[in-house]
C-alpha cells in the first residue's frame, strides 16, 4: 500500500463499535443536519442548490445568475474569515462555467452548529450585497480538479484535499 492505513483502521474499529445500527443512526443524523441546511440556504435568496443532503450528508451549491456583485469564491473567503472552511471551486473542463460552494456535514456537525453558520452567512450575504463587484474569481478556488492540477493548498501543507465544512484548528467556537 502506497498510503497509511491508520484511517481504515479507525473507520473499521467505529463500524465494529457502533454496530450497523448505530453506523446508520450516525450517518442518519448528518444527513438530517444536511437536508435541514440545504434547505435554510436556498431560502437565504441568492443560492441555487446544485444537489441536496438527502443521500450524502453533502450538498452543493452556486449562485443565482442576477447576482453581479459578488462570487461563491467571495462566499468562501468570507466564511473562512470567521473560521468556516466551505470550499469553493469551479468544475472539471467540460463545465468551468460552473463554480460551487460545496458543504459537507460531518459526524459531531449538529443543528446547532449549522444555526451558526447560518448566522454568519447572513451576515456575510448584506456585507457582500455592498460590493459592486466580485473581489476574488476562479484564481481563489480552494479545490482543483485533475492530477494535472498539482498539489493545491488545503488542510495540511502540500495537501490536495479540500477541508469540509467546520471550524478551523484553534478558532474559537461560539
Amino acid at each position: 500500500f502506497s498510503r497509511p492505513g491508520a484511517q481504515v483502521a479507525a473507520q473499521y474499529y467505529n463500524f465494529l463499535r457502533l454496530g450497523f445500527e448505530g453506523y446508520r443512526r450516525v450517518q442518519q443524523s448528518c444527513r438530517d443536519v444536511a437536508t435541514r441546511l440545504d434547505g435554510e440556504i436556498a431560502k437565504l435568496g441568492p443560492f441555487r442548490l446544485l444537489t441536496d443532503g438527502g443521500e450524502l450528508p453533502v450538498f452543493a451549491c452556486t449562485l443565482h445568475e442576477d447576482i453581479a456583485g459578488y462570487s461563491v469564491f467571495d462566499v468562501s473567503a468570507g466564511l473562512r474569515e470567521g473560521g468556516w472552511l466551505v470550499p469553493a471551486y469551479t468544475f472539471p473542463a467540460n463545465r468551468t462555467d460552473l463554480a460551487a460552494l460545496r458543504i459537507v456535514i460531518r459526524n459531531g456537525f449538529s443543528h446547532d452548529m449549522s444555526d451558526m453558520l447560518l448566522t454568519d452567512l447572513t451576515g456575510l450575504l448584506a456585507r457582500l450585497a455592498k460590493q459592486a463587484q466580485p473581489a476574488r474569481g476562479s484564481e481563489a478556488a480552494s479545490f482543483a480538479h485533475g492530477a494535472g492540477s498539482g498539489p493545491h493548498p488545503g488542510p495540511g501543507p502540500g495537501s490536495d484535499q479540500a477541508p469540509s465544512a467546520g471550524r478551523q484548528p484553534g478558532r474559537p467556537n461560539r
